[in-house]
């Protein structure tokens, strides 16, 4: 369900995002207001966070503007200069990883834009990707409202914000001094494809999925397809097997 009217001021409507919980309690920082831009590709999930997080008075959060591409992302926060940028992992265009690559002087500015990637996918190559590219942390979909209003908080006073195990990457990656090795089966893959088959391979069905990704179940049988006929797999099983070889369950 891609967005087509991003690129816009948020709105103030939707339900709540993920597993997000109420997040009506003060922010961290009482009196303090933080200038947030919402970058994600799907409009119903802009709405929900836009739904938890935007409630300026309570949470002190104040939703700037939003964006559901790379070229609306850009735009949109060099128009506002928020604060901190909620960035989605996946996005047509590029990606989040282009988008920090387009606002890197936003983040070396004076007054630098700080970047909190919120993602539902908890790879490491995802992680290690944006944080390579500058931004500040990363929380999967599964966090609440209320976390989610701590995190964004603590990124916009330059701390390092990352959901459970997600740390153990970002420390790994950057220990380590050899160039992870090039998987040419998984390079075939497009980043939605990749989201598709790691949760299919943890025994979602499709209709979870679905859900999961803010897709039809139509769209991730064709997903699936696609995975199968790429990697020249026969069914899930093989698939799961596969994924699970590669550690990327």
């Amino acid at each position: 369900m891609s967005d087509e009217t991003a690129g816009t001021p948020a709105g103030t409507s939707g339900e709540p995002a993920g597993d997000a919980a109420d997040a009506s309690a003060p922010g961290p920082a009482a009196g303090r207001r933080v200038r947030v831009v919402l970058v994600d590709d799907h409009r119903m999930f802009r709405a929900g966070v836009q739904a938890e997080i935007g409630r300026t008075e309570t949470t002190g959060v104040d939703v700037v503007g939003e964006a559901g591409d790379v070229d609306q992302a850009v735009s949109v926060i060099g128009a506002t200069r928020p604060d901190v940028v909620l960035l989605d992992v996946h996005l047509p265009g590029g990606g989040g990883v282009e988008v920090l690559r387009r606002c890197a002087p936003l983040m070396a500015a004076d007054e630098p834009v700080r970047f909190l990637a919120l993602s539902v996918s908890d790879a490491a190559e995802d992680v290690i990707g944006v944080i390579r590219g500058g931004a500040r942390g990363y929380v999967t979909k599964t966090i609440t409202g209320t976390d989610l209003v701590d995190a964004i908080f603590r990124v916009s006073e330059n701390d390092a914000v990352f959901s459970p195990r997600l740390a153990g990457f970002v420390l790994d990656a950057f220990a380590s001094t050899d160039a992870p090795p090039v998987d040419e089966d998984l390079d075939r893959l497009t980043q939605r494809e990749r989201e598709v088959l790691r949760l299919i391979a943890r025994g979602y069905a499709y209709k979870e999925v679905a859900k999961q990704l803010f897709i039809s179940v139509k769209t991730v049988e064709s997903h699936v397809s696609a995975v199968l006929r790429k990697l020249q797999l026969s069914n899930r099983h093989e698939l799961t097997r596969w994924a699970t070889a590669r550690r990327l369950v």
